[in-house]
């Protein structure tokens, strides 16, 4: 069932929007009671001549909530004793704009984008940056969500990238989620976030460019089709499959553990899914998620990334897929991006992808 959507507004102006799984919920009902400052201004895109990126400059994130104790944490529902960015005593999926987003419509002061130097452009960060909270339990994790609250994130999802895609200069709509101390996050309470970038950023523009050599090599095919293809047909680092997705390691996978889960027709981002492809990518996704927490034993810290298709040139390249990885390469020990890897971005695996195939099958 579509979810039940209702928008309200925080005290200081931010959207939030509730998607319920039952009608009359009344959730929009209870309004925010806080007395918040002002958003701040939007932050300040720089360009790198050196490598051809922007990149963001946001200071005011220096000032965000971090890893509060469980009885004041801004992600649960609002209650007699602590008002968060929910007012409602309860919710399913909610969805909100981020108090310190790295992107945004804000006004900016005066002067604060001036060119640096005439090899290094500044202009606003404009774009939108959004906090997705998949349940109102505290200490739940996405793994532990069923497959129908699953179906309830990915609708909301769909929902947001549709509205955000048509946000002016917008170029690519992110969804993903960090898990874990290891990963850096900085609130416990089950969430991911969703980036309008106002820029393409560097891993697309890397995808786009091997995505348009392989289609004028190949008259017209697409690279992640002919990809997933392959990993189908070899078999050996496939963790598992539906009538509608397929899920693998990489075969050149960058991180120690790696699975990419992808449908098996070209979809260009999550409002392209039919409602078959989209009830039936939960509970494969929820599979792979146990065989990470099963692999070590414990939970696993990980990024969960959606590749979607960019908004504009180039948008007919793009294959929706899920990129899943974690940073911790043996029960005891983490990756850590030294010298080849953040230096040169010169990846260096420490696990044989096969291997790792291998050992999230045998997880569970």
């Amino acid at each position: 069932m579509t979810p039940i959507r209702s928008t309200v507004k925080l005290s200081d102006g931010r959207e939030l929007i509730y998607f319920d799984e039952t009608p009359d919920s009344g959730r929009s009902a209870y309004a925010d009671t806080r007395e918040l400052p002002p958003p701040p201004p939007a932050s300040q895109l720089r360009y790198d001549p050196l490598v051809d990126e922007w990149i963001a400059v946001a200071a005011h994130r220096q000032t965000r909530t971090f890893l509060p104790p469980s009885d004041a944490c801004p992600l649960c529902p609002t209650n007699s004793h602590f008002a968060s960015e929910i007012p409602a005593p309860s919710y399913d999926v909610v969805v909100f704009e981020n108090q310190f987003p790295s992107f945004s419509y804000r006004e900016v002061p005066g002067g604060d984008i001036t060119e640096l130097t005439d090899m290094v452009p500044v202009k606003p960060g404009y774009g939108r940056c959004e906090v997705v909270c998949f349940t109102s339990d505290h200490n739940s994790s996405f793994g532990a969500l069923t497959p129908a609250r699953v179906r309830t994130v990915v609708d909301a999802l769909a929902d947001r990238t549709t509205e955000m895609s048509q946000l002016p200069g917008v170029a690519q709509v992110f969804p993903f989620e960090n898990r874990g101390v290891e990963i850096g996050v900085t609130l416990h309470h089950p969430h991911g976030q969703i980036y309008a970038y106002p820029t393409v950023p560097p891993r697309t523009e890397a995808m786009l460019r091997a995505a348009r050599k392989h289609a004028e090599k190949t008259g017209g095919r697409n690279l992640y089709a002919d990809v997933l293809a392959a990993e189908q047909e070899a078999k050996v680092r496939v963790i598992g499959a539906n009538e509608h997705w397929t899920a693998y390691v990489p075969a050149a996978a960058r991180w120690p553990f790696e699975v990419q889960i992808a449908p098996h027709r070209q979809v260009l981002d999550l409002p392209g899914l039919t409602d078959d492809e989209r009830d039936a990518f939960g509970p494969l996704y929820l599979d792979v998620l146990h065989r990470f927490d099963g692999l070590f034993g414990k939970p696993m810290p990980y990024i969960s990334a959606w590749h979607q298709a960019v908004v504009g040139e180039g948008r007919d390249l793009g294959y929706l897929h899920l990129q899943l990885f974690s940073i911790r390469r043996a029960a005891d020990k983490l990756k850590y991006l030294a010298g080849s890897e953040s230096a040169m971005g010169a990846f260096v695996s420490d696990v044989v992808p096969e291997k790792a195939a291998q050992l999230l099958r045998d997880a569970i």
